[in-house]
């Protein structure tokens, strides 16, 4: 797990810890089948001015300005067995996959007392699956809005980060998850081969609090599908989906150099 710093305070230039996490997750977007997950959560916040890692990921700033970033983009999709998929039952199994490419985000409003800002975020991101021999597996684009707010209601220390916006991916993307080739056709699954475009909407939301020796967060992830461009997929059993997940960490270990912290992840030596 990622976490956050306090708002407006000297904290430690890195912290280290080690926790459980609870995820709920279907196989894929779009699998109407879900599986529960307990993975280890490793915690780990750098506040240096290249390389962080925080609440907001992990993160390389390439460029900053008052209103403008550049960084870094992360992702992950987890492996799926397919014969204990219904839906892909003699198919490829799908291997786990890492995404990674830039992210603009640009802010849009920022409030006088510094506890809430929106921004514009646009994360272009390219796939490719985790094994022996990695392939490319095309890429995505998640442009949304983000609303981070710090102390939301008057709950002191807590982070609540509200998101949301369209997905779009290309045909390569789309035909590793959604293609039915001739070969794997049934009478129930008939072949089929999407291309790229849009690929449904997500809402997000986050909620995080870094207690003195342990932080605890949570989120929720409502998907919706209507209207994407593999929504006739016969691998597409569910047009709609919540997944989320919690997670505890203790934190065992700290830098005893500190860093003045900023507003939303912005640091300072």
């Amino acid at each position: 797990m990622l976490a956050s710093a306090a708002l407006g305070r000297e904290e430690p230039l890195w912290e280290a810890g080690i926790g459980v996490a609870g995820l709920h997750f279907p196989d894929y977007r779009g699998s109407s089948h879900s599986r529960n997950y307990a993975l280890p959560a490793p915690y780990l916040v750098y506040r240096g001015d290249f390389l962080k890692a925080d609440r907001y990921g992990l993160r390389a700033r390439f460029f900053r300005s008052d209103r403008l970033d550049i960084n870094l983009s992360l992702g992950a999709s987890l492996p799926v067995g397919s014969d204990d998929n219904p839906a892909r039952i003699g198919m490829p199994d799908l291997r786990p996959s890492l995404e990674i490419g830039p992210s603009v985000a640009a802010t849009l409003w920022r409030a006088g007392d510094a506890r809430m800002k929106l921004d514009a975020r646009i994360p272009l991101r390219m796939a490719m699956t985790i094994e022996s021999r990695p392939r490319f597996i095309g890429g995505q684009v998640y442009p949304h809005l983000n609303l981070d707010i710090h102390d939301p209601a008057g709950f002191s220390g807590w982070n609540l980060g509200l998101a949301a916006g369209p997905v779009f991916t290309d045909g390569r993307y789309n035909r590793y998850f959604y293609e039915v080739a001739p070969q794997y056709a049934t009478l129930a699954r008939p072949a089929y081969s999407p291309g790229g475009g849009y690929a449904g909407t997500q809402f997000l939301m986050a909620l995080s609090k870094r207690f003195p020796r342990f932080w605890v967060g949570g989120f929720a992830r409502y998907d919706t599908l209507r209207s994407a461009v593999f929504e006739s997929s016969p691998l597409v059993t569910s047009k709609r989906y919540i997944a989320g997940g919690i997670g505890v960490s203790w934190i065992f270990g700290e830098s005893s150099r500190r860093v003045e912290v900023q507003p939303f992840g912005d640091e300072r030596k």
